[in-house]
Formats: structure tokens, C-alpha cells, sequence
């Protein structure tokens, strides 16, 4: 089989595949996941043939997918890919570009050069920013925090690149009691022992409480969060940041969806926002572009550049280079299918699917809520938190929906007790996959004791 045979193949594949997207259950059922024993082969000593690799690929890993870019996936923010960024993404396939300097790939330079700038207005952030496309938002913080504790620390009058954290002035970090385990991942791989961190307690409805912000100076960087992953809840930027800039810290914010609300009708929620110093926010999650991709935002160019400047005498490049920008040399281009969702989107379609993800999520909840479910969150944003009559409805309740194949989300705990959570993000999403899941939900708990 040749090359183009091979791929049209893949093709069919997938989009038999993507036909029957809406019918799939959302979770493999025990068949398909028992199924998964074939994959279990010894290293072939000759090797199999391209096209009978590709069948058992489709047979076997088909069937044993989460159907997360259906209509009826309600678990994590993950989102669903857009056709166009999908199809961009095929292309980029073709192409098989090392997208790290403009020499190895000008198109790559060129569409991700104009995807930070887009980034940048969509969200209405410094336009002198830096945009690095990244992997995940765990990658795009860990590079926004190098860079963070680079700065303070030259401020200070240290040498971070040449004589490292050995004798090092302390840089102290101050996260919220919900910071999101992935921005605790990229502290403790940077060094910061998650036992020196600062607490900073929270509200009810878990943003940050002002009145009880620990200490800051001007060698502490302090993480603040746009979408809490539980209720969906902001800090309070306009409170927070000019109390935090005034004693010279370093302010960040982990916004993997929530930054997202900037571009919308729902923009207050952000208020203050762009008076920080980095931002993290996915492509991937609400912008539905395919996984993976994210972005580090640094208001200061240079600062990031130089942090992760990875320059060489035979591969020097400007500063907007995304090998400078990011923690890969070599790396796919990331920001083309950003590229295309945004220039097929435009303003207007982002502002769109976000406003209809967040009304579908007060839908959800006004009829759960009537359903006789206890709403825990304000329901701001796109989130949904909330429980049965008792903890043990909560879990049966979970296990029988999950069960059903019908829809899924997953559990979570909310001051001490389980809860569940519903996420809606998927552009697939609409009113009648709403609906259903209430009266799944509805049903569900009707049958299921206290």
C-alpha cells in the first residue's frame, strides 16, 4: 500500500469515526476495554504490514475511546476540535514541520507569529506580550515561573544563569488553598518544595480572601486563578494585583479556560487581569483547537525569551522564535490550529461558544436544581458543582451515569465532601444534549436511595 493509499485510508477511518461522534458511548463498555489485550504483542521480529497496523489500530482503538470530543462528554474541561483547527491539523501532518526558527519552517514562523498576535487582541492582553505555544498549561506555567524567579532573582542582583539556585536569594510563592494541582506540578519540578509555599486562604466560593493574602515583597511571586476548576470562580485581580505590584512581586495567572471569559460578554469576571506579569491559558480546552496546545503569555518579551532562550552558534534566532518561547527546540507547530479557529471564529464566533457553554451551564443547574440536587457554586462560568441528598446518592449517582454510556462526568470533593462536576466546553454542545443529560440526571436520582 502506498504512502497516499495509506493515509486516504486513515482518512475513511476517521471519518467513520467522527460520524458516528454523537452515538458513541461516552465511556468503552467492558468489551471494548477486554479488547484492548490484543495491543499486547512482542516486538515483531519482521514487522506487520502498514495497512493490517492501521486496521487493528481502528478495530481495537476505536471502540476503547472516551468520546470527550462528543456533545454529551460534561467531564474536564477538554473541549472538541473545531473542523477547521482539525482539518488544519491533518495538514500540518503533511507538512511534518520542525517548527522552532522561521529557517525550518516559514509558515510555521509566519502563522504563529500572527496567532500570538490574535491571542493577544482576542483576549485583550499588553499587545508587547509574548506568546510561547506549549504543550499543556502544566509546561506553560513551569515556563512563566522559570521566568518569574529569573527576574526577581536579576533584580535582586543575582546570576540565575550561571551560578543557579546555589546561595540563591529566596524567592517565596504565594498560591490560593484551590491553586490547581498542575501550577503545585510546575512549582515543585521548579525546586519550590510545596511545604514552603504560602497559603492564601479562600471564600466560600473559593476565590482568594484579600483580607487574609499573606505577606508580599519584591521576591515573591504570587499565582492567582481565572476559573477555578471546581465552581469556575476568578480571583479578585482588581483588588489583588495593585496590592501585589506595589511590593514588587510577581504576579501570574493560571487561566487554562477561565481566560477565555476575557473574550466574551462575561469579561468583568477578568477585571485587573491584565495588569499581571504572565498568563497561562489552552488552546486545546475552550478555544477547541486538538491536543495539545497552550500558551505561556509574558507582558515582558525579553524576559521570557531569555528564560527559555535556547540559542545556539549554529541556530540563532529573533526573541519571538518559539524555541525561545517555550521549553521544546524541536516542536510541532501549535499555534497554526490556533491560527485557524481564530480566523474561522472571529471575535464574534469565540464570544459565541463561550456565552453558549456558560448559558447551557446555568440551564443545567436551574433544572438540577429543581431536580432536588444541591447547586454548591454561583455557576459564573461554564462549571456546575453538586451533590445528592446524601454522600452515598452522590457516588451511586456518579457510578450509574457513567454506567449508562450516555454522558459522563466525574466526582470531585468540595470542602471536605464529594461532589460531582459538570464542565461544559465541547462546540458539539447544544441545547437538546442539555436537556438530556438533566432528564438522564433526573431519572437517575429518582432511582437511586438516599
Amino acid at each position: 500500500m502506498s504512502e497516499l493509499t495509506l493515509l486516504a485510508d486513515a482518512d475513511e477511518r476517521g471519518r467513520r469515526y467522527l460520524a458516528e461522534t454523537a452515538q458513541r458511548r461516552v465511556f468503552p463498555d467492558a468489551d471494548a476495554l477486554a479488547a484492548l489485550a490484543r495491543f499486547d504483542e512482542a516486538l515483531p521480529q519482521q514487522g506487520f504490514s502498514p495497512e493490517s497496523t492501521l486496521t487493528l489500530l481502528d478495530e481495537v482503538g476505536s471502540p476503547a475511546t472516551t468520546a470527550s470530543n462528543g456533545p454529551n462528554y460534561f467531564g474536564f474541561v477538554i473541549g472538541a476540535s473545531l473542523p477547521v483547527a482539525a482539518a488544519s491539523e491533518r495538514l500540518m501532518i503533511a507538512w511534518d514541520q520542525c517548527a522552532s526558527t522561521f529557517d525550518n519552517s516559514p509558515v510555521s514562523a509566519t502563522l504563529e507569529r500572527l496567532a500570538s498576535r490574535w491571542v493577544l487582541d482576542a483576549l485583550n492582553l499588553p499587545k508587547e506580550s509574548a506568546v510561547g505555544f506549549g504543550t499543556s498549561a502544566t509546561a506553560c506555567t513551569l515556563s512563566c515561573l522559570a521566568a518569574a524567579r529569573r527576574a526577581l532573582l536579576a533584580k535582586q542582583g543575582w546570576d540565575f544563569d550561571n551560578d543557579g539556585l546555589n546561595g540563591a536569594p529566596e524567592i517565596k510563592v504565594v498560591i490560593s488553598e484551590l491553586t490547581h494541582i498542575t501550577v503545585k506540578k510546575a512549582l515543585r519540578v521548579l525546586g519550590f518544595g510545596l511545604r514552603h509555599l504560602r497559603i492564601a486562604p479562600v471564600d466560600a466560593f473559593g476565590q482568594i480572601d484579600v483580607s487574609q493574602l499573606p505577606p508580599l515583597d519584591d521576591r515573591t511571586i504570587l499565582c492567582l486563578q481565572a476559573g477555578e476548576v471546581n465552581t469556575g470562580e476568578f480571583d479578585d485581580f482588581a483588588q489583588i494585583i495593585p496590592i501585589a505590584k506595589a511590593a514588587g512581586a510577581w504576579v501570574h495567572v493560571d487561566g487554562a479556560f477561565g481566560l477565555w471569559a476575557r473574550a466574551s460578554s462575561h469579561a468583568a469576571l477578568t477585571d485587573g487581569i491584565e495588569l499581571a506579569d504572565s498568563w497561562t491559558t489552552d488552546a486545546h480546552k475552550w478555544l477547541n483547537t486538538p491536543y495539545d496546545c497552550a500558551m505561556a503569555i509574558c507582558r515582558d518579551a525579553d524576559v521570557l525569551a531569555e528564560a527559555m532562550n535556547a540559542d545556539a552558534v549554529y541556530s540563532s534566532a529573533a526573541r519571538d522564535a518559539q524555541k525561545n518561547l517555550t521549553l521544546e527546540f524541536s516542536r510541532r507547530p501549535r499555534g497554526i490550529p490556533v491560527w485557524a479557529a481564530l480566523r474561522t471564529l472571529g471575535r464574534d464566533g469565540v464570544a459565541e461558544m463561550v456565552e453558549r457553554h456558560c448559558r447551557q451551564a446555568t440551564f443545567i443547574a436551574d433544572g438540577l436544581r429543581h431536580a432536588g440536587f444541591e447547586i454548591l457554586n454561583r455557576v459564573v462560568l461554564n462549571q456546575v458543582l453538586l451533590r445528592g441528598e446524601t454522600d452515598s446518592q452522590t457516588a451511586a449517582i456518579r457510578e450509574a451515569l457513567q454506567a449508562s454510556g450516555k454522558a459522563w462526568f466525574g466526582g470531585t470533593v468540595w470542602q471536605g465532601r464529594p461532589a460531582l462536576r459538570i464542565s461544559v466546553s465541547s462546540w458539539r454542545t447544544q441545547d437538546d444534549n442539555v436537556q438530556a443529560l438533566i432528564a438522564l440526571l433526573t431519572e437517575i436520582k429518582t432511582q437511586t436511595p438516599r
